[in-house]
Order: C-alpha cells, then sequence, then structure tokens
C-alpha cells in the first residue's frame, strides 16, 4: 500500500504539471523519458518464387554480411514513407507506401536504443532491376529462404523474430556476448 503522504505528494506533483504550458510539458516529458532512434526496414519476397521463397538482402559496407533495406527516418517522416524512400535510394526498387503492409510484429525494439518499424512487400524478381551506387550499397540479390548467405548480427535477430534465417524458432533471438 502506498502511503497517504506519497499519493498527496503525487496527486500535487501532476497538478502543478497540467497546469503548466504544453510548451513547458513536452519538454519537461522529452528530458524526463528514453530516447530511441527509429527506422524503416523492408522485407521484400520474390511474389514469382516457388518453395520457401526468396529475400532482397543488400551487402553493404564493410561487406562482411548481408541486410535488408532500410535505414532511419526523416525528421516527421511516416514510417512506411521512409521504407519506401529507403527502398528506392538503396536498391533503386520503388514501391508506392501502400505496396507496403506493416510486418507482424511490426516495431522491433533493439538494445543501445534504437527500434526498427518492419514492413513487408512481394515484387516479381524477373522484371525487378537493381540499381546500386556502389558507395552505400555494394550489392543487391534475391537468396532463397532455405539457403541464406552469412548475415549481419542485427539483421540475423531481426529475421527470427519472423522465423526466418539462423536464428530462427529462438525467441526472443539471443543477444551476443560479444559482437560478431
Amino acid at each position: 500500500m502506498i502511503p497517504r503522504s506519497r499519493v498527496t505528494g503525487r496527486a500535487v506533483a501532476y497538478q502543478v504539471f497540467y497546469r503548466l504550458p504544453l510548451p513547458v510539458r513536452r519538454r519537461l516529458v522529452r528530458l524526463a523519458v528514453p530516447k530511441y532512434i527509429v527506422g524503416a526496414v523492408t522485407l521484400v519476397r520474390d511474389a514469382e518464387a516457388e518453395g520457401a521463397g526468396r529475400l532482397l538482402l543488400l551487402r553493404q559496407p564493410p561487406g562482411n554480411g548481408w541486410t535488408l533495406p532500410g535505414g532511419l527516418l526523416e525528421k516527421r517522416e511516416a514510417p512506411v514513407v521512409g521504407a519506401a524512400r529507403e527502398l528506392h535510394e538503396e536498391t533503386g526498387v520503388r514501391l508506392s507506401p501502400r505496396d507496403l503492409h506493416p510486418a507482424v510484429p511490426n516495431a522491433i525494439v533493439h538494445d543501445k536504443g534504437w527500434v526498427d518499424l518492419v514492413f513487408t512487400a512481394e515484387v516479381p524478381a524477373s522484371t525487378t532491376t537493381f540499381t546500386v551506387d556502389g558507395a552505400e550499397v555494394f550489392e543487391a540479390a534475391w537468396h532463397p529462404l532455405d539457403d541464406l548467405p552469412r548475415l549481419t548480427w542485427p539483421t540475423a535477430r531481426l529475421l527470427a523474430y519472423y522465423d526466418i534465417g539462423p536464428l530462427a524458432g529462438q525467441f526472443p533471438p539471443p543477444v551476443p556476448d560479444v559482437r560478431p
């Protein structure tokens, strides 16, 4: 049971807080709550693939593993718009935000204070051409889901939430003792 004096103190604090001007309340909340970096990621599957299917992966600097198309959201950018923008910037594949669907789960909270909002899409591989810049992305390619290449650790952990990749079936996905 919470002591009466503590309850009264909290009630007074809330009354004072809600009498403050809105900009002051917002600033106080921003100072008190944790901060997160928010990104958007897209799981793009080959619409024509048979069997387990194929997934679009990227090889990015430093090139030690394969990743998913995605990146940080711009200020005030809707997550689905950011996912479509990043997909186009990194692969040349242009999809409307209406073509992207929230994955389940949609938000993956990582350690170190970042959140990925994950979307899915399907495109036909036979008519999809990739355009990579060679600086941010070395290569974009389709990979069979049952024979994925070496993934970066964050990508392997993220895919595990969708029962894909080397950590599939491990929930929650393990956190490494040391970075691979």
